[in-house]
């Protein structure tokens, strides 16, 4: 199958990735692979999609056929190389060695083909890959749709704000 970047490895896995990605940051630690954690996978090589090696790889987002959408990581020291950004060690590495982001690669791979999660990518760490690879910031989910000044106004028992018809709030 051939998809945006190059041709699909016939063993599945992650392969490079050219197209439209809705960056997100999303973990939940419940099974399935989600953006903003780290997860392995087999990754194909450049030179040759039929081989290639598992590896870690931080997922960033979602392409537009669903797919997840990342960066692979290194515990390898990649000093002074430009391509590669160094995110420190963190619970996906067993050893606890710094790792190294390859930020001009994306990559893209089906949930299925995910052997494993990991652990949680920081929100720290995501927004500055983010911003490394020149993506506008992601915004932080508002999971309530409150603020905090509504939650002491309902335990106060005082009403809410309504919205007005130019879509602000009002006091």
């Amino acid at each position: 199958m051939t998809t945006q970047g190059e041709t699909e490895p016939e063993r599945g896995g992650a392969h490079t990735y050219r197209g439209t990605v809705t960056w997100e940051y999303a973990p939940d630690m419940d099974g399935d692979p989600d953006p903003g954690e780290i997860v392995w996978t087999w990754v194909s090589y450049e030179e040759d999609a039929r081989i290639g090696k598992d590896r870690p790889i931080a997922i960033l987002g979602r392409a537009e056929d669903h797919r997840l959408v990342g960066l692979m990581l290194s515990s390898r020291d990649h000093s002074g190389d430009r391509d590669w950004l160094a995110i420190g060690a963190g619970p996906w590495d067993s050893e606890g060695r710094s790792s190294w982001l390859r930020r001009d690669r994306l990559l893209a791979v089906p949930a299925a083909s995910v052997r494993r999660e990991g652990a949680v990518l920081p929100r720290a760490t995501y927004d500055a890959v983010i911003a490394a690879i020149g993506v506008p910031p992601v915004a932080a989910p508002n999971r309530t749709g409150w603020t905090l000044r509504d939650g002491f106004r309902r335990i106060l028992g005082r009403p809410l704000p309504r919205s007005s018809s130019d879509g602000t709030l009002g006091p």
